[in-house]
């Protein structure tokens, strides 16, 4: 055993210094033909058809090619990718661009003439695959995939180079959009970080500069709920009351059913809502319950633009927001730790007002809203309503933008139990230069226990010393150094940042205020 390790380690070290000796660059427009003909000669796939981004790469040593990739956009969906990866549906709608597959490799040396090449030019490739892409699409992908059929290769190359196996792929080959056809041949997925931690980073949020670009629309025609959760919903929605007439072709539960959904992918317009519902499979709209067309047997139909308009605009969109919300919050069970408060209008007809989880994006709260700004069902007022609604925020962490920087805000949010983090503009300019105050001068006042009730002052006007220094997590996690520091000034801060946005009862309330 310690050879074959001593072996394996050699190696890898040989095939190490090997890649050091090569170069990778783009190909040239007048070296497409050249490319292309030995890829039609000499691969068994032939050459690879442009999709979306793609990327041609020429591996040289001493002015001679010795090896040809071509990359390009990842497969749509995989179970053992998204698993491998940590993503949801959701995630892996909006970030699949982050993944980049190896669509061909071509060694242009008889196999077995040079050890470790193959290995050292997956290697090389890698390294400067990051740069390549930024350089002619904007951004940086984080993930390599590729496949190896495992009757043919072992994948000892890319185990050599740093690639993990991952799984395998469903044995099935995309005939249009959401329909495969099994084709009996499941082929050994790979997989490579580009980049240290690159997983975690495609997880994270947000994302660093260099990958934001990579972000698609969620609208994508991802299905946001399983099939017990739109039978439920369904359901739930065949409540609301319908404006139209007995008539009708679509009744209000499936519609509505549509709206929703496409309403927790993120659409945003009518347009989007119509889009959605023309991407749902056969399957999902027997489901949903929707009419079959006459003279088919399995030809579902969906609503169209103006059976969206006129149901939307006919009827009380409160009264969907509730139910919608009710059921968000039945499904969700408890609210995740962190977040985030927005609005969006559909065109000029109706918005929405979204508490979502920061992590995913998946919307816990909805209701609402007919303006932006200056009614009494604006996003402001709607959001605030919407705060008040829910049953508890113990534990949470509500963001939101300058918009809701008010201190009704504030004050829904503490009433019930929660922390909030909302941005500040120019407009409010004093409480902007409260929240520039340095940490050292005005520590952040923490949560009282919940058994001992809101935090009191000091009934003594003697001050004592300060044991911690200012700006450490003693100070910041300790009541009393938050109200009694070194010196009288900060003291006196440190009361007014924490009493901008008073409780409702008039006790001070100590949370942040804010950030810049």
């Amino acid at each position: 055993m310690k050879a074959t390790e001593k072996k394996s380690g050699a190696a890898s070290s040989h095939a190490q210094r090997l890649s050091m000796t090569l170069k990778v660059r783009v190909i040239e427009a007048h070296e497409r033909d050249r490319f292309d003909g030995l890829l039609r000669e000499k691969h068994y796939l032939g050459e690879s058809a442009r999709v979306g981004d793609f990327l041609r790469q020429i591996v040289e040593r001493d002015g001679q090619w010795v090896a040809l990739l071509v990359w390009g956009p990842a497969a749509l969906k995989l179970k053992d990718r998204e698993a491998w990866m940590g993503w949801n549906a959701a995630m892996a709608a909006e970030r699949l661009k982050l993944v980049v597959q190896n669509r061909r490799y071509l060694l242009l040396v008889e196999r077995g003439q040079e050890p470790n090449l193959a290995s050292a030019v997956l290697a090389a490739s890698c390294r400067a695959l990051s740069a390549q892409w930024r350089e002619n699409f904007g951004y940086e992908p984080l993930i390599a995939e590729s496949f190896t059929d495992p009757e043919a290769y072992n994948g000892t190359c890319y185990k050599a180079s740093g690639w993990e196996p991952a799984g395998m792929s469903a044995g099935s080959s995309r005939a249009r959009p959401e329909f495969y056809v099994p084709n009996g041949k499941p082929k050994c997925l790979w997989l490579r970080e580009l980049r240290p931690g690159a997983r975690k980073l495609a997880t994270g949020s947000p994302l660093l500069p260099e990958h934001e670009a990579a972000l698609v629309d969620v609208t994508s025609g991802k299905m946001p709920l399983s099939q017990p959760q739109r039978r439920n919903l369904m359901e739930v929605l065949r409540k609301a009351p319908d404006p139209r007439g007995s008539n009708t072709r679509f009744r209000t539960g499936p519609a509505l059913c549509i709206v929703a959904m496409a309403l927790l992918c993120g659409a945003r317009q009518m347009s989007e809502i119509a889009r959605f519902a023309t991407r749902l499979r056969p399957q999902q709209r027997r489901e949903l319950g929707l009419p079959r067309k006459k003279g088919t047997r399995a030809f579902y139909e969906v609503p169209s633009y103006s059976v969206f308009y006129q149901l939307l605009t006919r009827m009380d969109p409160a009264a969907f927001a509730d139910i919608l919300t009710g059921w968000l919050c039945e499904q969700q069970g408890s609210l995740p730790g962190a977040l985030a408060l927005d609005g969006k209008m559909i065109r000029d007809i109706i918005g929405t007002v979204s508490l979502v989880d920061v992590e995913d994006g998946s919307p816990v709260a909805v209701s609402v809203m007919d303006q932006k700004e200056g009614t009494t069902r604006c996003e402001m007022k709607v959001a605030q309503d919407l705060l008040r609604s829910l049953p508890s925020l113990e534990g949470k962490t509500i963001t939101a933008d300058p918009l809701h920087c008010q201190k009704e805000t504030a004050h829904a949010i503490v009433d019930k139990s929660g922390d909030y983090f909302l941005q500040i503009k120019g407009n409010q300019p004093s409480l902007l230069e409260l929240a520039r105050i340095k940490p050292e001068e005005s520590p952040f006042l923490p949560r009282p226990p919940a058994d001992t009730g809101a935090w009191k002052p000091a009934k003594s006007a003697s001050l004592q010393p300060n044991p911690f220094p200012p700006g450490s997590p003693s100070a910041a996690s300790s009541s009393k150094s938050a109200a009694q520091g070194s010196s009288r000034k900060p003291a006196n801060k440190a009361r007014r940042v924490a009493s901008i946005f008073p409780a409702s009862t008039g006790k001070i309330a100590p949370r942040k205020t804010g950030s810049t």
